[in-house]
């Protein structure tokens, strides 16, 4: 049992299989430590993340190096038939890797009773395992930064459904029409750990699909008849995203956070119209929002500083600051200019949005598909008419400066969890220079390219595990992908390091063509369980 780093609030507990994982992973359900706020179990690791105002990582790791791992999990009754056409555009090739025929590694797919050992990497994405050992392939050199929601694919020990569309690595062997995701299903997840599965072959049984079913509506229009002040959206040239400070406690079905990127800025837009900080409000891409309200409301907007414009019902222009309580009248269109610096901004209101959470949350995780629809041109939204607000704060600043094009930007970097799977130059590199931000950047993640790739010291594969907010991942190309908010719960490719916490606001802002610059602030090195 290996205590790896991650970040200052979360360890990786690396361990020899499977099965001492998923023990692992019980016994701490069964008997919680406090301080613990989530964990995500993968193939041979858990991801732990700690309050530490209440538990250290070397205390953490004292309390799981003395559990029994022996217990092992008895598999669930259920079992799930998934119906596939055979006819993923990958099948050929791992013919050609695993040495079979087409028709050989259908019916070894086929005759395999798999078992849902986790979730992760997408809500409703189950890694499977239990197949035939000869299916066992790697994952594709080169990901694909599109597969089909519906694939059916294999990799590693694993196989496993797409829920959505959605990159990856997998191999693609075949198709099925069964929604592995859907909102009006209790629970969501068509797979749930320790179900078991198979799989189908259309071509030889004659299977139904499952009826494709839409989403609950979410935004709640605005009845002029109720008199409630309402909010129409007259420009979005990129949709703005319902956010609030995240979704919690879903990881079993392979749902991650979420939430604001820029979580200081989105507390300060509550805070200046005297809402609860937790309140959901609207994250806004690069600026050029623009609406009109029906009636008196107070608005705030902080975060990346674009240029606000009211225009009153006799036409009358005025401007307004940031991070200042905005009071606005019936038939008042406000107009957001484009941001110079940063890249989201927050825009909240008085008595907040009214908008229907899902999954206990009303932000929108843009790689997940799970939350409010985005808002966009058209869109007419309702302020709530809450009592016992708090006075509106005239005294809220933005945190930092927001980052412009060209700047460079420096992020504090815990080392780990997999340093070591990284040549002393590969290390070097990643402080040594100055990496810039693609067009491909969103809240997924950072893209970003620099001069040398990170140097591995093997090609070796790493079973998925566990991901964290602020992962500086790195595929086979050498090129990390920072990981924001919307990034799959769990992933293939080893983790360098991970930005500190206290940074992850600031990365948020990163606008395009921006500079980055890691400054390691940790040596990677294994926690040491405390004594006593």
């Amino acid at each position: 049992m290996r205590f790896l780093p991650v970040s200052l609030t979360v360890l990786l507990v690396e361990l020899t299989d499977l099965d001492e994982t998923l023990a692992l992973f019980a016994s701490l359900e069964a008997d919680p430590v406090d301080g613990i706020e989530d964990m995500v179990p993968a193939a041979r690791t858990l991801m732990i993340r700690f309050r530490p105002d209440r538990l250290s990582a070397e205390r953490l790791a004292a309390d799981i190096a003395g559990r029994d791992l022996s217990a092992r999990i008895a598999p669930s009754d259920m079992l799930v038939e998934i119906p596939v056409q055979y006819d993923g555009e990958d099948l050929a090739d791992v013919a050609e890797l695993t040495g079979l025929s087409v028709e050989e590694v259908i019916r070894r797919h086929t005759e395999s009773t798999f078992t849902v050992a986790f979730c992760g990497f997408a809500p409703g994405f189950g890694y499977l395992v239990g197949g035939d050992p000869l299916l066992q392939v790697p994952r594709r050199q080169s990901p694909r930064t599109k597969i089909p929601a519906g694939s059916v694919a294999l990799a590693g020990a694993f196989s496993g459904v797409y829920p959505q569309n959605s990159p990856g690595g997998w191999q693609i062997i075949g198709t099925t029409p069964v929604k592995m995701w859907d909102l009006t299903r209790d629970p969501p997840a068509l797979f749930q750990p320790g179900y078991r599965v198979r799989f189908v072959d259309l071509a030889r049984r004659a299977v139904v699909a499952t009826p494709e079913t839409s989403a609950p509506e979410t935004v709640l229009a605005g009845d002029p008849a109720s008199g409630a002040v309402s909010v129409t959206v007259l420009a979005a040239p990129m949709p703005a995203l319902f956010q609030d400070l995240g979704r919690f406690g879903q990881t079993g079905q392979g749902v991650s956070a979420s939430g604001a990127l820029d979580q200081g800025a989105f507390k300060a837009a509550n805070r200046a119209v005297g809402n609860p900080v937790s309140t959901p409000a609207l994250e806004i891409t690069l600026g050029g929002f623009s609406f009109e309200v029906s009636g008196r409301a107070v608005m705030a907007l902080t975060g990346a500083p674009c240029p606000i414009t009211i225009r009153d019902a006799k036409g009358r222009g005025i401007k307004a600051e940031t991070y200042r309580p905005i009071s606005l009248e019936a038939g008042d269109v406000v107009t957001l200019g484009f941001a110079a610096k940063g890249a989201r901004s927050y825009l909240a209101f008085r008595g907040g949005l009214e908008v229907t959470p899902v999954l206990g949350s009303a932000s929108t995780d843009t790689l997940a598909v799970v939350g409010p629809d985005p808002v966009v041109a058209g869109t007419e939204l309702r302020i709530g008419e809450r009592q016992g607000l708090a006075p509106v704060s005239l005294d809220e600043a933005p945190a930092f400066d927001c980052p412009a094009a060209g700047e460079t930007v420096t992020l504090d970097v815990i080392m780990g969890p997999r340093s070591d799977w990284f040549t002393e130059h590969g290390i070097a590199t990643l402080s040594a220079q100055l990496y810039t931000v693609t067009p491909q950047s969103n809240r997924v993640g950072v893209r970003i390219e620099g001069p040398e790739p990170l140097e591995r010291k093997d090609k070796a594969e790493l079973p998925s595990e566990g991901t964290a907010t602020g992962a500086i991942q790195v595929p086979h190309s050498g090129q990390p992908v920072l990981f924001l908010a919307d990034h799959p719960l769990t992933g293939g490719y080893p983790v360098i390091g991970t930005v500190a916490e206290y940074h992850l606001d600031l990365a948020g802002q990163i606008p395009v063509n921006a500079k980055i610059q890691f400054r390691p602030v940790t040596i990677f090195a294994e926690i040491k369980p405390a004594r006593g």
